[in-house]
């Protein structure tokens, strides 16, 4: 009786590792002294895109690149049995992706010779919430820049667009031109100040529980309507996601203008579209401005598209004011993109390869109602 007791208190304590390594949100791989990933939590199977009993079947080095530094740190931690951290290792492959930069925590597993543990930590959403807190950061500086350009610049504008009005009646038909220049050009300036002075605008955000796939259909309907008639556009929708808690006209910008950039970047492509999907990610908290508290940012957002992709040299600062890889473009679309999404306390990045297009994904928190001050207005439901 002794030792069922005593089998069945290791099944139990078996169960109980198990399940703590499950609620863990980073990928735990035991590898064997073969190499074989004997033993994973849920998060594993996801990482690596295979199930535990495919795992256990294949050996560490067939999911990273030939001469990878994981499988040398694996290997350094079982000759030396000591536990050692390796910082933004990328292990990019064909079978786990492009970009997979990882933190590495790896240990020996004293209980199993030759076996040792691995905590992969992905920079990847570390990354993208620093980046975010400088876009945040670029878009308060041009908020300082749209105010004093608004007073500084407008008024004289006015000034010289008038007289240019004045002297068309007063000059030959060959100077006529000339002053239609002025005007045109006067004109345009005070168009892209108006632009910029919406980043001046520090108001509050009024918010309401939002229906995202109706937002999201208004915005398809606009686009088909006008500059992406011609463009195939795909929705892959979550049916069953929460509201999101944000201003339904400033959402609707948004997402116009990201579309607006698909459909730019995939014209004259006869194989070109642009997917819209939505999903729900627990596990992404982060700290924002003006709350105390870590905001759960569970709502994900996606506009993809197949086109050639953004310049490397603009990956990293896409978000900034003035930057664009149009002839023709002023740079403040996403840079208001930017502002919205982070007025809202979300986050937004860019993921962008020549082969695979370009994703823009947008983490927003979900309206809860026992959190939100005073009654709701607008939408309650989010079923579609």
């Amino acid at each position: 009786m002794s030792g069922e007791t005593g089998r069945a208190a290791t099944r139990t304590e078996a169960g109980c590792a198990s399940l703590l390594l499950n609620t863990l949100r980073h990928p735990v791989v035991m590898v064997d002294e073969k190499g074989f990933m004997v033993e994973v939590n849920a998060e594993a199977e996801v990482f690596f895109r295979s199930g535990a009993s495919i795992l256990a079947r294949s050996r560490l080095e067939d999911f990273v690149p030939f001469g990878s530094p994981l499988i040398a740190l694996v290997e350094q931690v079982r000759e030396q049995r000591v536990a050692i951290n390796e910082y933004r290792v990328d292990i990019s492959s064909p079978r786990l992706g492009a970009e997979r930069l990882v933190d590495i925590h790896a240990a020996p597993v004293s209980e199993v010779p030759g076996a040792v543990a691995l905590l992969l930590q992905e920079r990847s959403m570390a990354d993208k919430i620093d980046r975010q807190m400088v876009h945040r950061g670029a878009a308060r500086s041009v908020t300082g820049l749209a105010a004093m350009l608004a007073h500084e610049i407008k008024n004289p504008l006015s000034g010289i667009r008038g007289a240019a009005q004045l002297l068309e009646h007063a000059v030959s038909d060959e100077d006529r031109a000339l002053t239609r220049l002025i005007t045109d050009e006067t004109d345009r300036i005070v168009a892209l100040v108006d632009r910029m002075e919406v980043f001046s605008d520090e108001r509050p955000v009024e918010r309401d529980p939002i229906n995202i796939h109706l937002v999201l259909d208004h915005v398809k309907a606009l686009a088909k309507n006008g500059f992406a008639s011609e463009v195939t556009i795909i929705e892959d929708y979550d049916p069953s996601l929460p509201p999101v808690w944000a201003n339904r006209d400033q959402l609707v910008q948004v997402f116009l203008n990201l579309v607006k950039n698909a459909a730019e970047a995939i014209a004259g492509r006869k194989d070109g579209e642009i997917r819209l999907t939505t999903a729900f990610r627990p596990g992404i908290r982060l700290s924002v401005p003006g709350s105390p508290d870590r905001v759960a940012l569970p709502l994900e957002f996606c506009v993809h598209d197949n086109g050639p992709g953004i310049p490397e040299d603009l990956r990293q600062i896409i978000f900034d004011p003035f930057v664009t890889s149009k002839q023709n473009g002023s740079g403040l679309g996403l840079a208001l993109v930017a502002k919205i999404v982070g007025a809202h306390g979300g986050v937004v990045e860019c993921e962008s390869t020549g082969q695979q297009g370009t994703v823009f994904r947008i983490l927003m928190p979900a309206w809860r109602e026992a959190r939100q001050r005073g009654p709701a207005r607008g939408e309650k439901g989010n079923a579609t």
